[in-house]
């Protein structure tokens, strides 16, 4: 069954943000000034990239999406970034309304619109477990009576960390969330335009059923200067430092390498 993933880095869509801009020119020179973009880039690099190159089953896609505006020296920088990752693809769009432009790019990467496939939503800044995709479809083969009776069915794994990432390395906590982007996916029956992108991923279990797993950490939420959903008044998150076996469950289980993340925030 396909996979499809979908990546936004720093495009400027019309709506979608959280942070609000007078007009899409300030939207542009706030993705793209450049000390936001290029914390955007070491996380890509060190925090969401290494954990889909040891996925333990690498039968998926990942469209990583981007502005016709992104200055080509940063985009360059992504291609070179993503050459090691053969599932990966870049689409390049003006700025279109989000969920238009995102729904329209799930649908035409599906290979046969009349067979089901699988959708999630990956953040430039997050990282899933090495067996995310390999969870992914033992829980939807578990499903195999249940899933054709619906036209979307979510799966959600709600047990992760918060971190944040730095030259002094890695500093994170325990988090149980459902439904965060991180870690959350969806079959889309056979003949069902449905997408991820249809729905707030908070929203998912208002429209459709979903199964939720909290057995094992499957996701890493980024807690950097510049996430988009941290720009307004939110809860803060007490974060320690890790110590060297939190680390190398991290390095296990994420393929986040403390040391790499430490070298990266200090050049």
């Amino acid at each position: 069954m396909q996979a499809i993933g979908l990546c936004r880095f720093s495009y400027p869509a019309i709506g979608g943000f959280q942070v609000g801009h007078e007009s899409m020119a300030d939207r542009i020179a706030y993705l793209y000034a450049e000390e936001r973009l290029e914390e955007r880039f070491r996380l890509f690099e060190t925090v969401a990239l290494p954990c889909l190159r040891a996925q333990t089953d690498p039968d998926f896609e990942l469209i990583v999406v981007i502005g016709d505006s992104l200055p080509a020296p940063a985009r360059a920088r992504l291609e070179a970034l993503l050459e090691d990752l053969p599932q990966a693809r870049v689409t390049v769009q003006p700025p279109r309304p989000q969920r238009e432009v995102m729904k329209e790019l799930l649908n035409t990467a599906r290979q046969n619109r009349k067979d089901p496939c699988l959708q999630f939503r990956f953040d430039d800044d997050d990282a899933v477990a090495v067996d995310f995709i390999e969870t992914l479809r033992t829980a939807v083969a578990d499903c195999a009576a249940f899933l054709p009776r619906h036209r979307s069915v979510a799966f959600d794994w709600n047990k992760g960390y918060n971190a944040r990432f730095g030259a002094d390395g890695i500093r994170a906590a325990q988090t149980f969330r459902p439904f965060y982007t991180a870690a959350l996916a969806m079959h889309v029956r056979g003949g069902c335009p449905r997408t991820i992108m249809n729905f707030g991923h908070e929203k998912l279990p208002q429209f459709m059923p979903a199964l939720s797993f909290p057995d094992k950490p499957m996701f890493v939420r980024g807690h950097n200067g510049y996430n988009d959903s941290r720009q307004k008044g939110v809860k803060p998150v007490r974060l320690e430092p890790v110590d060297d076996e939190m680390a190398a469950m991290f390095r296990q289980r994420f393929a986040i390498d403390v040391e790499a993340v430490k070298r990266a925030f200090s050049g």
